[in-house]
């Protein structure tokens, strides 16, 4: 990461954004996010840092900063970073499983982060009543009964992630988790995410009852994203049926199915997860490590296509929207776009129902 210094963009005045039946949908959504549209972006690791993020936040969306493995005073600087390019709000994506969590939640106070985003399990009792002493907290729910568990715990707004999200996935898509879900818990606030690329299914989604969507793979390829060429180039060239999901070899070795592009990194996970568990069956290695080895493996391969551009044996991680990518866009115009299409379509749904009538 860079540590870019330019001064804070002036608000972008586009009459394209004017979006009243969008607006009116999603006004719970924009409200809580405190953002012109309730288009949060999702966090990738290695892609969601200061410049996406900035950029996000000020062409009108939420950007939310990948916090990943980073150790808390790499994170403290990446707020502050952040902060020196917007003045829009922005959240903070935190794993519940990071060593430091505890540190990196008053790391987040500390620099008045508004919102943090909890994902990589269920969300621990004592990092939930710190978050929400200080800042709204948002967290994964991938179905109904979690759903329920997480808001009566404390927590503020969920997101309703389907298995056509690229990265770590659940087993169920959103046209299910959005049935199950939105229907049953019309008072929450909630952010559908998984495979949305157009703005026609954020319109079908938010008539179901989201407060708004999450997207990453649309912004992943954009201009302002500090992914290597190459990279981007993959998701301009890759198709929807290109993003699969990883198969888990070893049962003693439980591994949240991750999709990306097919290469040749997605059959070196496969061998290195026959190498750790041969290592396991002889005792060379503790099951703990084992899974904790299986992990990295994919922090590291996913650094080598973002970074390096190693775009064979690095892991691509993409959803299945990754068909829309058609160009390499400013996050302004995927944006714009975007609440365009949404609009048109509730336009298109408004004058049939009204003739109908």
């Amino acid at each position: 990461m860079t540590t870019g210094e330019s001064a804070i963009p002036s608000p972008r005045i586009d009459a394209l954004t004017a979006s009243p039946r969008l607006d009116a949908l999603t006004a719970r959504g924009r409200a809580f996010l405190g953002s012109r549209h309730a288009i949060m972006a999702g966090a990738m690791s290695w892609v969601s840092e200061r410049h996406l993020v900035s950029a996000i936040s000020n062409a009108g969306g939420f950007g939310v900063i990948a916090c990943g493995a980073m150790p808390p005073a790499l994170l403290e600087a990446e707020i502050a970073a952040t902060q020196a390019l917007t003045a829009k709000p922005f959240g903070v994506n935190l794993i519940t499983m990071h060593p430091q969590l505890m540190d990196l939640i008053g790391i987040c106070k500390a620099a008045g982060v508004s919102h943090v985003v909890l994902a990589g399990g269920i969300p621990p009792g004592p990092a939930v009543a710190a978050i929400t002493d200080f800042a709204k907290l948002i967290a994964f729910a991938p179905n109904y009964a979690l759903a329920r568990k997480l808001l009566r715990s404390g927590t503020d707004a969920l997101v309703i992630e389907g298995s056509e999200a690229g990265g770590h996935i659940g087993p169920v898509s959103l046209a299910v988790l959005a049935q199950e879900i939105l229907p049953a818990l019309p008072e929450a606030i909630i952010f559908a995410a998984g495979g949305i690329g157009r703005g026609e299914a954020i319109a079908a989604l938010v008539e179901m009852g989201a407060s708004g969507v999450q997207l990453g793979t649309r912004f992943a390829a954009s201009a302002e994203s500090i992914a290597h060429p190459n990279f981007k180039k993959a998701f301009v060239r890759g198709s929807a049926r290109d993003a699969v999901a990883s198969v888990q070899f070893d049962p003693r070795l439980p591994v949240i199915p991750v999709r990306a592009l097919k290469n040749a990194g997605t059959e070196a996970f496969m061998a290195k997860q026959r190498e750790v568990s041969e290592r396991l069956e002889a005792g060379l290695v503790a099951l703990p490590e084992a899974q904790l080895e299986i992990e990295h493996y994919w922090a590291g391969a996913l650094r080598r296509a973002v970074v390096d551009g190693d775009v064979e044996g690095g892991s691509l991680m993409a959803g299945q929207s990754v068909g829309m990518v058609t160009a390499e866009e400013p996050v302004a115009t995927i944006i714009d776009s975007l609440v365009q299409q949404a609009e048109a379509a509730l336009s298109r749904h408004g004058a049939t129902f009204e003739s109908a009538a």
